[in-house]
């Protein structure tokens, strides 16, 4: 894999890239996850309780979860470039 060079330096992929890894962990760790204690515990957590009281159905858990996978899937494919 060529990494581009500028004096000398390796230059590091766009912050949009960052987002994407960030982004996309969050979406899959609140989504699966309050899926998961949800179902194990009757009790849910984070952003997803919040959408729980706001009266979303627990069904918006796994397509969160969902989301967040494939945003992880889009920044591994983008850094294999």
């Amino acid at each position: 894999m060529d990494v581009p060079m500028i004096s000398g330096r390796a230059v590091s992929r766009s912050g949009g890239q960052t987002a994407l890894w960030i982004v996309g962990t969050l979406f899959f760790v609140q989504g699966f996850g309050s899926a998961l204690t949800e179902r194990v515990w009757d009790t849910s957590f984070g952003v997803a309780a919040l959408l729980r009281e706001a009266g979303v159905p627990a069904a918006s858990d796994w397509v969160v979860g969902g989301l967040g996978a494939v945003m992880l899937v889009g920044a591994a494919v983008l850094r294999r470039g």
